[in-house]
């Protein structure tokens, strides 16, 4: 746990909206899914698609000494907004959005090729990104579209369940299965063994501001969390 804090301490997040700096996005997710044999290759060596610009959607990046080293894209989903590439996958949830309730879609989870020889645990400073954006904008449900072996990562660290068996994924060459995070259930659990992923206000780099979106989500602001 001391190694998360150690590296939140040399790292930032960035919410981005320039088009440089998507670019940048754009291509390390292409060489992070290139890595895993997950995409196919392209010529401008560059994966993205029309969700990145949904008005409802949301690009943060980690930074560590000036570059980009870690990225997720977030999808704010509500009955009014029903955009998102995981809904258009599993259309079977928006059931949950007529209901009234509220969603947090997190795609595009991508970490630097060859940084696991860094021995920073990334993914984990990563994983933080989806769950401030769930707390800070009061979602109700975070989604998690998810290879199957990558499924036991979101159970131990989210408390995410399985909710739909794989299937094909747009631009993707593995099916994908959904799990999900019932936040009123699993929030205080998560921060209680993991508080990393809570506010921190010994380390102000590790905040994110997450943007306003009129008409869709406001900011809500919640207590810091203790660091054990």
């Amino acid at each position: 746990m001391q190694k998360v804090f150690d590296t939140l301490e040399n790292c930032r997040y960035s919410v981005l909206s320039d088009s440089d700096d998507l670019d940048k996005i754009f291509r390390l997710r292409y060489d992070s899914y290139l890595a895993e044999d997950a995409i196919l290759k392209n010529e401008r060596k560059v994966m993205s698609d029309p969700y990145d610009e949904s008005p409802n959607c949301v690009h943060v990046a980690v930074e560590m000494d000036g570059e980009y080293i870690a990225a997720l894209r977030l999808h704010l989903l509500s009955n009014t907004v029903p955009v998102s590439p995981t809904l258009e996958v599993f259309p079977e949830i928006r059931d949950r959005l007529d209901s009234g309730q509220t969603m947090l879609d997190p795609t595009r989870f991508v970490v630097r090729p060859g940084s696991k020889k860094s021995f920073l645990p990334l993914h984990l400073v990563t994983l933080r990104i989806p769950f401030l954006a769930a707390v800070s904008y009061d979602v109700d449900i975070v989604l998690a579209a998810v290879r199957a072996e990558h499924s036991a990562f979101y159970r131990r660290y989210l408390g995410c369940h399985n909710s739909v068996d794989p299937r094909p994924y747009p631009g993707l060459t593995k099916p994908i299965g959904l799990m999900m995070t019932i936040m009123e259930e699993s929030r205080d659990k998560v921060l209680e063994k993991y508080p990393f992923f809570g506010r921190l206000d010994s380390i102000p780099q590790s905040e994110i501001q997450f943007p306003m979106l009129p008409g869709f989500y406001r900011i809500v602001e919640r207590p810091a969390s203790r660091v054990a």
